[in-house]
């Protein structure tokens, strides 16, 4: 089976994140750990080596933590195996196969942009998620023109293609687009800073 770009780097994502940007990358996952409650179930899609997840399962009842990398996955499921509470598995953030409304929190952490079709995963998202639940998507944004396009070029030069670059007016405006009126946005300061939007569904 041909590896993809993500299996091939999952054994030095983590290091390349914390040399470039561990204050973010560390306390993105404690942000996100914020909404979580302890009888909630959680959905996290593109989970990755589970930056976010380890902060996570601690705070739920459940976790299903999802990727279509296998080597990213292996790397979650190495850093979770300490929870008896998470299940880690394979699926794709584009069509989740699971019925409507089952999951208490839904997240997806730094994905949105790399994606042709932002707006049909948000929308599968939200499918899954109960009525009074939150879907909770991270997004790495330029701040400042000092950075500006720095991680997709770098990026870039391993064939990881950028479908969208945002700021943190921007990234509002994307969802406003949508429809998606009563989005919260919090920023985690970070050499490169992550946008955390929680959108409660009615």
């Amino acid at each position: 089976m041909k590896k993809s770009f993500w299996d091939v780097v999952s054994g030095v994502y983590d290091f390349f994140e914390r040399v470039y940007n561990r204050q973010c990358y560390d306390a993105t996952g404690v942000r996100v750990a914020e909404e979580i409650c302890s009888d909630d179930n959680v959905l996290e899609c593109a989970c990755g080596t589970g930056a976010i997840s380890v902060h996570v399962a601690p705070k739920c009842a459940s976790l299903t933590a999802t990727d279509l990398s296998v080597g990213m996955l292996r790397k979650a499921e190495k850093k979770c195996a300490k929870f008896g509470n998470v299940r880690i598995k394979k699926a794709s953030i584009m069509e989740l196969k699971c019925p409507d409304g089952v999951f208490d929190k839904v997240i997806a952490g730094n994905v949105i942009h790399l994606l042709d079709e932002p707006y049909k995963a948000i929308e599968e998202l939200m499918r899954v998620c109960k009525p009074g639940g939150k879907v909770i998507i991270p997004t790495y944004i330029n701040k400042s023109e000092s950075f500006n396009g720095l991680i997709p070029k770098l990026l870039g030069v391993f064939v990881v293609e950028f479908k969208r670059e945002f700021d943190l007016e921007s990234y509002g405006d994307f969802f406003r687009e949508a429809g998606y009126e009563c989005v919260r946005i919090s920023v985690v300061e970070g050499r490169m800073p992550c946008a955390v939007a929680v959108i409660e569904k009615k």
